[in-house]
């Protein structure tokens, strides 16, 4: 499979998720995910002409990552348009036509296997989407995992978040993470004022030095060691915080991170 980040608006991105032949000699099948701009198509034409775009993957129902839908929608009326909604209530994703619930799975052509996993908190309808081909492994996960961070608790708790983090968290150590913003500096930032000696810190320091963009380069592997908001057990984080409840932890953190 072929992941292409396409950097859009101040610090958002947009993803080309793409076969990299196709069997049956026709173009190869892709995903766009999270739209925002509204000329997602010209801008993904440019990226790579040689793909037929087949699907749209909504992480959340926000303007940044879902207002391009119903555009592509108009130019391509087949399309469908994967989101997840609420528990209770209808959903909010622009232009959806496929709405999707926990594990639920996606076929892209032949061999791309795409599992949902709902992630409620930043939003209620957030999904983040697992994707395998053979041995390759990632997952796209809008705006609740960052490198090296989280996003805000807009319509969740601290305790969804955790849930969330740690669910994702139980995905293969190797799963190559994209998400959507370019956080990662400010991330690290803070982590240095809350996990100072760790030594996977060094490593994300290398990561933001080497990288104007970040999506892409960390595992899931990496977030464990690396990412205070998935470290809610750990000592430090205890200290900083002055909280020992996982749900308070992470609270505090989360208002120390808007604080910055």
């Amino acid at each position: 499979m072929k992941i292409i980040p396409v950097p859009i608006r101040s610090d958002n991105y947009m993803y080309l998720l793409a076969e990299d032949g196709s069997s049956t000699g026709s173009k190869p099948k892709a995903f766009i995910i999270d739209p925002a701009d509204p000329d997602a198509l010209g801008k993904f034409q440019k990226v790579d002409n040689n793909v037929e775009i087949v699907g749209i993957l909504t992480t959340h129902h926000h303007e940044d990552h879902a207002g391009g839908n119903s555009i592509i929608a108009k130019a391509l009326p087949s399309i469908a348009i994967y989101g997840g909604q609420p528990a209770n209530g209808p959903p909010q994703v622009e232009a959806v036509n496929k709405v999707v619930k926990d594990r639920d799975t996606i076929k892209l052509g032949d061999a791309i296997t795409i599992t949902c996993l709902a992630t409620p908190c930043h939003t209620q309808d957030s999904i983040c989407y697992y994707v395998t081909e053979g041995d390759q492994k990632a997952v796209f996960t809008g705006d609740t995992l960052f490198q090296g961070g989280c996003g805000r608790f807009f319509e969740g708790t601290p305790e969804e978040m955790d849930t969330s983090l740690s669910y994702l968290g139980t995905l293969p150590d190797e799963t190559i993470v994209y998400n959507g913003h370019e956080y990662t500096k400010g991330n690290l930032k803070f982590a240095k004022t809350v996990d100072p000696s760790n030594d996977a810190l060094s490593r994300l320091q290398q990561l933001c030095d080497s990288n104007e963009i970040t999506t892409g380069k960390s595992t899931i592997g990496d977030e464990k060691e690396w990412n205070v908001f998935m470290r809610l057990d750990s000592e430090p984080v205890l200290k900083a915080t002055g909280e020992t409840e996982k749900a308070k932890v992470m609270g505090k953190l989360r208002e120390m991170k808007n604080a910055m």
